[in-house]
């Protein structure tokens, strides 16, 4: 027995595989990471008011702290958290806080430094508290849930028609932010939708799906109608782990709602899109073009740690070349970045930019890694692969979207992303058994 074997073997006891595959049921922790999930990602309590008295978010994030802290057995040990996603986000976090210092409003840089630690705990606990593939199901279900919900509350309380054509001030999310919320729900209602056995969860899930598009849709967002074909084409070319004839029924399904709930105002509305070189976004001084020109010009200028986290606005507003207006009483909007990618780069400089993209990338590489680990474990179930691309779908359309919004530090991504590394974890876990029970039986 090679040394390799022995120290496989040496290492089942910490596995614990009793605690490892213990996920059949809900347990305490699962419920408050789930909550937490809810109220951070899918504001639940802004939804609902009577419950913001009880301050969920504090109480669930409070409380499954704790109980993490307390059981480090089996898969949920701290060491199961480690990835190089989780080295990328501690980094990105780390970039943060020394970008503070140096910020053009340093009381701006550190709110979002305590803000952005919270969504970075959020991130260890789902990775953390995922025991088995069916917690992580019902974690995802919780994110495609928390959409659902969402999106329920704003057909029956946001009505659009005549001239107010698309959704206005939602709560917490403004319609564009929210498009892209749906978009990265749409593919894992379709993977519950699709893949449960019993009909009744079936109809449950599509049913949500439905009520998703039909919110998307009235958002009226350009950016989430781009994000959404990117996932349209991602799910009907690249989604192998599910059969055709599915893949082609959820692109009709899609389709359909598009077609059935959609006014005149928003095909007109979408087809701006192709008139680019006229649009606003273009021409004017505020328009996108030209503030992700001057936020590249900040990340230049200030190439090392930015000019702060969360300073985009301040910058726009004291360093931009249309900042010296205002010495002549003339106005200056204090723009967002309306792109993520030069969010991070003006605000964190060249480093953070980098981390990002490698927290995004290093996610897509889990994801992609899966399907091919799946073939070699005892178990050969297809669900993993299946979950594993309708997860890339989700980030897929996260970052189509993420480029027309500033959503850089957005507690949806670093959600989506734990979700993609755990299972990984979950798939680590169960090939290292695999082997463990190959070297008893040799």
């Amino acid at each position: 027995m090679t040394n390799l074997t022995r120290a496989s073997l040496a290492e089942n006891p910490s596995v614990t595989v009793s605690a490892t595959l213990r996920d059949r049921h809900w347990d305490f922790l699962l419920v408050c990471v789930a909550a937490y999930l809810t109220t951070a990602v899918g504001r639940l309590h802004q939804l609902f008011l009577f419950l913001s008295p009880l301050k969920p978010v504090f109480v669930s994030a409070a409380l499954a702290i704790v109980l993490y802290v307390v059981q480090q057995v089996g898969a949920r040990r701290i060491r199961w958290v480690r990835s190089p996603t989780t080295t990328y986000l501690l980094l990105l976090l780390l970039w943060v806080a020394l970008s503070v210092p140096g910020a053009l409003h340093q009381g701006l840089a550190f709110s979002l430094l305590t803000s952005f630690i919270k969504t970075v705990a959020l991130y260890v606990l789902i990775v953390g508290s995922v025991r088995g593939f069916h917690d992580l199901e019902r974690l995802a279900f919780v994110y495609f849930a928390a959409a659902s919900v969402f999106s329920v509350v704003v057909l029956t309380r946001f009505p659009v028609g005549g001239n107010n054509w698309r959704l206005g001030g939602l709560y917490y999310y403004d319609a564009n932010d929210f498009a892209v919320f749906a978009v990265t729900a749409v593919p894992l209602g379709l993977y519950f939708g699709l893949t449960q056995t019993q009909l009744h969860r079936r109809l449950v899930s599509l049913g949500g799906v439905l009520a998703v598009l039909i919110a998307f849709i009235w958002s009226g967002s350009r950016g989430g109608f781009l994000a959404m074909l990117a996932v349209v084409a991602f799910l009907l070319f690249r989604y192998t782990a599910m059969r055709l004839h599915w893949r082609l029924l959820t692109m009709a399904l899609i389709i359909a709602t598009g077609w059935l709930t959609a006014s005149d105002r928003y095909w007109t509305q979408m087809a701006t899109i192709l008139q680019a070189d006229n649009d606003y976004n273009r021409t004017e001084l505020n328009g996108r073009e030209k503030i992700w020109r001057r936020g590249i010009g900040y990340m230049l200028s200030h190439p090392v740690f930015g000019v702060g986290a969360s300073n985009f606005g301040v910058a726009e507003g004291t360093i931009s070349p249309q900042a010296r207006l205002q010495e002549r009483g003339i106005g200056v909007r204090w723009n967002a970045p309306h792109n993520s990618f030069v969010q991070v780069g003006a605000e964190l400089g060249v480093p953070g930019l980098l981390l990002l993209l490698a927290v995004i990338g290093s996610a897509f590489v889990t994801l992609h890694r899966v399907a091919k680990v799946e073939r070699a474990l005892s178990t050969r179930s297809r669900a993993p692969p299946q979950l594993a691309q309708a997860m890339q779908a989700s980030l897929v359309g996260f970052v189509v979207g993420a480029f027309f919004l500033s959503l850089a530090y957005s507690e949806m991504l670093y959600s989506l992303v734990a979700l993609a590394v755990a299972l990984g974890k979950v798939v680590r876990i169960q090939t290292r058994l695999d082997r463990w029970a190959w070297a008893r039986a040799a």
